[in-house]
């Protein structure tokens, strides 16, 4: 029968080595653990340190690409197809400001703040109305215009609707997503929501519309005598509102634009562009 050895015990020497190499292991472990923890943070904190602003978006692409409809004298074509209007040309000059160009996109405007969040557009730049909803869903620069809602009728008509009350029984035109489209539901009125507001326009000249509700700065530069709608006339005022741009939230581009209309009211650009599109008297100046 074999004896079976039994084993040795260590020397004291070779057992310290043994556990010194197993403290070692561990620690060294722990380290690259901890390491791998602060790369990781580090590359977040990169990330979001070196996350681009609006401004340095729209300078990187070259392009200030603004969401626009066809509102005349606000945004509208000349007969070359070129966009010009009060606020065409204060893009224009804007995006000069930054050192980049302008592009015009029209848009459905009921889906302007979905526009914006997508990036498919850098701003809204169109006589858009200050509302709650605006407001809210965008960052827009301080007021730059004045404007109304008004109701639109045929001339022969027109003394018939002279205020609030006469309204009940119309069928109303508005542009889809408008403050005159708002102001319309909120009145419990009759409404067909269009395209634009100059489509609301066409449905009161064509006669499968009673009325329109647009906005006072088109009114009076898109009706009446001397116009393409020389039957049409505007009477109740439904609203009192201001005019902004909008951006994407929390863009850097607001304030850059509010400092803009600064200088152009201070060296008298904004005044002179308003007498020439017939704004002048809608200028907000305080």
């Amino acid at each position: 029968m074999v004896e079976k050895k039994s084993k040795k015990p260590g020397s004291p020497a070779r057992e310290d080595i043994i556990m010194k190499r197993k403290v070692l292991s561990v620690l060294l472990c722990a380290g690259l653990v901890v390491s791998m923890m602060a790369g990781c943070g580090s590359k977040e904190d990169s990330g979001q340190g070196s996350e681009a602003t609006d401004m340095e978006y729209v300078k990187d692409k070259g392009t200030l690409v603004v969401g626009i409809t066809n509102f005349e004298p606000m945004d509208y074509k000349d007969e070359s197809g070129e966009w010009i209007g009060f606020d065409a040309d204060l893009a224009k000059a804007f995006a000069e400001s930054l050192g980049v160009d302008v592009e015009f996109v029209e848009i459905d405007w009921d889906n302007k703040i979905l526009e914006l969040d997508g990036k498919t557009i850098d701003c809204v730049w169109n006589g858009m109305t200050l509302t709650p909803e605006v407001t809210s869903s965008m960052d827009c620069t301080d007021a730059y215009l004045a404007n109304a809602q008004v109701v639109v009728v045929p001339s022969d008509v027109a003394d018939q609707y002279q205020d609030e009350d006469s309204l009940a029984d119309l069928n109303f035109a508005a542009e889809a997503g408008s403050a005159g489209e708002e102001q319309l539901e909120e009145r419990g009125l009759s409404v067909t929501p269009v395209t634009a507001q100059a489509d609301a326009l066409i449905e009161v000249a064509a006669g499968t519309s009673d009325a329109a509700v647009i906005d006072l700065l088109m009114a009076a530069a898109m009706i009446g005598e001397g116009t393409s709608y020389e039957d049409l006339t505007y009477t109740v005022h439904l609203s009192s509102e201001e005019y902004g741009v909008g951006f994407r939230k929390g863009s850097d581009l607001r304030e850059e634009l509010n400092k803009f209309f600064d200088t152009c009211y201070e060296d008298g650009t904004i005044q002179e562009l308003a007498e020439t599109y017939g704004v002048q008297d809608m200028l907000v100046t305080e």
